[in-house]
Order: C-alpha cells, then sequence, then structure tokens
C-alpha cells in the first residue's frame, strides 16, 4: 500500500474530519477524486471531480446522478445522489495524474437514504443478519479470479452477420507469419495449469498485476497460469471479511483489465469465451468467526467440519438451483457448466474433490484455516449480490439445521461418473440454463428477503433484467447454426 493511501486512511472516518480529508488529498498531490459505484449486473460506474472543487458537504449529501441510466430507477424519477465512502480510498496514478478512488452508496435524492437495491447496502444488510443470527460475528472470503488474456479480440453481432474472433500468442492458432509463431513455445489444449516460463508468456504481465493490486491495499495470495491453454490465469485473493473482500473483488478485476490494456493485450473474465477450453469460474473460500474464532473447525466430524459449517454446507447445497440466478447470471455462464470443462455440474459437498460444488480443501488442517470452497460462481456475477446471497444460503441453513448428509448432497469422495446410474441420477444437478435457474430463483427465494437482506421486489426486478438478456441471445441466429442448418 502506497504512503499516500496509508496516510488518507489514517484520518478518522466522520464529518468532523472530512475538511481533514481533503486537505489532505491537496497536500499529498491528488488531482482527482474519482467517487465509483456498481449497478446490479455489477459493472462499474464513475464520477469525477477535480479536487479543488471538493467540498466537506460531498461526504454528508453526496453527488447527483442520474439513477434512471444505471438501470436503478426509471426515466421519470431518475434523480439520486451517490455518498462517497471514505473507508474505501485508493490512490491510483491515471497517464501521471494522482486519482483518489472511493467506492460510494446509491441513495435516494431527497431523503438520502440508502437505495434498497444497491449491490453495496444488500451485502451490507447480509453482515449485519449474521451478527444478528448470533452465530458468528463475521464472515471471511477469499475469491480466485479467473480470467483469460487475449492479444487480441473482435466481435460483430449485425443484421448481415454475427463472428468473434481472439488471438493469443499462447495458443496453436498463432499466424504462421507473426513473429509468435517462431518462439516454437505452445501450451497444448487444457494443459496449462501452473505453465512455467518461457511457455508462461504472462508470468511478467500477472507480476505487474499482483504489483498494482497491493499498492492499492488489496491483497494478493498468489497467481499462476490456469488449465487453459490460450492464456488463462489466475490470480487468488486473500481472505477478509464480506464488504472488503467484494470492494477489492471489483477494484481488482478493474486492475486485471486495466493493466492488461496498459500491456497492449485484452483480459476477460467471461465466463467460457474458448469453445474447446476450460471457462473462468470464481471460486470462493467462506468461513465464520466469532469473537475471532473459527466457527468451521470440528474434531471428530468428516474432514474436520463443525455441526454449524455442515449447516452451513446444507443452505448452499439446497438453495445451488436457485443460487445459480445469481452467482452464474449470464447465458455464457452455462456454457462453462458442462463436464469436461474444469467445472461443477452437480450439488454436493466431499473433501478434496475438484468437481464437488463445495469442496473441503484437505491441506486446511489448522482450526483457522477450515474453509469451504463454493465452486460453481462465475465473475459475470455482481460479487456484492453473489456473496450476500452464498451468506443468506448458509444462514438459512444454520438457522434451520439442513444437514447435508441427511439431504442427499453427500459426502461422495469419488468420481461420480463412475457410480451406478440409479445413485447417480439421485444427485442434485446444477440449471443446465439461464432460463432454468431464474424459474428456480423464483420459486425458491424466501431465504434472501428473510432479515431484510435482499428487499421485496429483488427477484422481479433482476428476472426482468436478465430475461432482457436471454431474449437477445435467443433472437440472434449463432453462427455454428449455419453449419448444421444452412443447407436444411
Amino acid at each position: 500500500m502506497s504512503d499516500q493511501m496509508r496516510s488518507l486512511r489514517a484520518i478518522p472516518s466522520g464529518e468532523d474530519h472530512d475538511d481533514e480529508f481533503i486537505q489532505g488529498m491537496r497536500n499529498i498531490g491528488i488531482e482527482f477524486l474519482d467517487i465509483r459505484f456498481v449497478d446490479l449486473p455489477g459493472r462499474w460506474h464513475h464520477v469525477t471531480i477535480p479536487t479543488e472543487a471538493v467540498a466537506a458537504s460531498l461526504f454528508r449529501l453526496g453527488v447527483g446522478f442520474d439513477g434512471s441510466s444505471a438501470g436503478f430507477k426509471s426515466v421519470e424519477s431518475g434523480d439520486m445522489v451517490l455518498i462517497p465512502d471514505r473507508s474505501t480510498v485508493a490512490v491510483e496514478d491515471v497517464d501521471g495524474r494522482a486519482v483518489a478512488s472511493l467506492l460510494g452508496t446509491a441513495a435516494e435524492a431527497d431523503t438520502r437514504r440508502p437505495f434498497s437495491l444497491d449491490p453495496r447496502v444488500i451485502a451490507r444488510r447480509s453482515e449485519e443478519a449474521l451478527r444478528a443470527a448470533g452465530h458468528a460475528d463475521e464472515s471471511i472470503w477469499s475469491p480466485e479470479l479467473e480470467f483469460y488474456v487475449f492479444s487480441g479480440v473482435s466481435y460483430d453481432n449485425g443484421r448481415s452477420g454475427a463472428f468473434y474472433e481472439v488471438e493469443s500468442i499462447d495458443a496453436g492458432w498463432v499466424d504462421p507469419e507473426s513473429p509468435e509463431a517462431a518462439r516454437g513455445y505452445r501450451i497444448q489444449p487444457g494443459a496449462g495449469y501452473d505453465a512455467a516460463p518461457p511457455s508462461d508468456v504472462h508470468f511478467a504481465l500477472r507480476n505487474e498485476i499482483a504489483h498494482r493490486m497491493q499498492s492499492l491495499g488489496i491483497p494478493v495470495k498468489y497467481h499462476h497460469h490456469e488449465n487453459g491453454a490460450p492464456g488463462q490465469m489466475e490470480i487468488e485473493l486473500l481472505g477478509e471479511p464480506l464488504m472488503d473482500s467484494a470492494d477489492h473483488l471489483m477494484h481488482g478485476k478493474h486492475v486485471v483489465r486495466t493493466t492488461a490494456d496498459d500491456w497492449g493485450t485484452t483480459a476477460t473474465f467471461m465466463p467460457h469465451p474458448v469453445a474447446t477450453e476450460a471457462g473462468n469460474g470464481l471460486h470462493f473460500h467462506i468461513k465464520l468467526r466469532r469473537g475471532g474464532e473459527p466457527v468451521f473447525h470440528g474434531e471428530e466430524s468428516y474432514a474436520g467440519l463443525s455441526e454449524t459449517a455442515l449447516y452451513f454446507i446444507g443452505g448452499i447445497l439446497t438453495h445451488g438451483r436457485a443460487l445459480s440466478a445469481i452467482t452464474n447470471p449470464s447465458t455464457n455462464s452455462y456454457r462453462r457448466l458442462r463436464p469436461g470443462y474444469e467445472a461443477p455440474t452437480n450439488l454436493f459437498f466431499s473433501a478434496a474433490n475438484r468437481s464437488a460444488a463445495i469442496r473441503i480443501p484437505r491441506y486446511a488442517t489448522e482450526p483457522d484455516t477450515k474453509t469451504i470452497e463454493y465452486r460453481p460462481p462465475d465473475a459475470s456475477g455482481n460479487p456484492y449480490l453473489t456473496m450476500a446471497a452464498l451468506l443468506a444460503a448458509g444462514l438459512d441453513g444454520i438457522e434451520r439445521s439442513i444437514d447435508p448428509r441427511e439431504n442427499g448432497f453427500g459426502p461422495f469422495d469419488t468420481n461420480i461418473h463412475g457410480l451406478p446410474r440409479e445413485e447417480r441420477d439421485r444427485i442434485v444437478p446444477l440449471p443446465a440454463t439461464l432460463e432454468e435457474a431464474l424459474d428456480e430463483l423464483r420459486a425458491d427465494s424466501d431465504f434472501l428477503t428473510a432479515n431484510d437482506v435482499f428487499p421485496r421486489d429483488f427477484v422481479r426486478v433482476w428476472t426482468t433484467l436478465k430475461m432482457n438478456e436471454i431474449e437477445h441471445v435467443r433472437t440472434q441466429p449463432h453462427p455454428k447454426e449455419y453449419d448444421l442448418y444452412y443447407d436444411c
């Protein structure tokens, strides 16, 4: 973390210190204050104010913006305000100019009351619900960011044609006339896991990404090349409380994309961008603490899990099909959730089994390292909504004492595809399409609105948003359909 960030974060919160914060920015040469907020689908938006124009009232009254353009409001009532959160300050160099970025909360323009559908507001309420229930006072999250780095990408969906094309210096389809073709180093399809230089051509890029993340206070655990041959990467972040982790996940994705762009490449978190390669997941390692002590560790039970941990697992798996509409909310998500693409397709738990929806890491043997890993999600989801929904499902499992062992969710410590057909068919599958997932969410959403974590109108707003995306894909001819049906 930079000295500039440390100096700003050291300034106490509260209105009495807002002027001190503004003067602190000016003293260290900050030229612009950038206020960022996240919409429902999970994309950042921002508004930028010259530091000289920032007044202390900004942190109380916020800055106005058009909520209808962000999908929060209708056109006739679009006025909203953005209230910046000083605790999220990060200092970045943008083309040689020092910029302090703050995350903001969308609020009603007249009352300054937080907007109920703001994703950060929902995530904050999920933490409050956990504390109120009394089973734990904090949840700790460690996300794995998987993404592809391409040398170039082009795509179009027009009236007269549709195509996409990606270029990768890692892959075997490099133009034989290009300088990269003479290198001779190629990662074979599906064999990129932990590849080493010189085959791992993006080692230096990942180092730069990790360096920039750490300079912004984003804690990096490690990084490596992933299975996908044409430039699939992974950067795992260290565990943090839910809000910090979600904020850093949003900022981390931003760092990945902007750093790749600075290096003349392009990065994507799209779940399944290459037809024959592994997709990009967003696994979450989760654990609970109470009074600073681990809640998920148990001495004598399966995989060293406590009863609370098993109930938490039971809640997530019970609601897993509905959760998919939030954790895997794109039509492309379900191209990844297929057998053979390094992604789970069934709702069960197991120790060390990477085909399980919930894996219990076998190497996590100490009490405070005992975590569960939920593997279905991908980064097309909004991290605040994904994490809030998972926590709500887990809390429901604890409240209702849902034992996964008694409800057909395992543990299955074997390759389930080798089980007898009758036994395999009893395992609950994940949805096969986004539309199927949305149907499940409509039928099973009470766990989200319990304790007022998600607002009552969330499911209606979310399903409308996502059905619009489905219609866009459904009505567009697919290039593969020309192969299959042009001569029919």
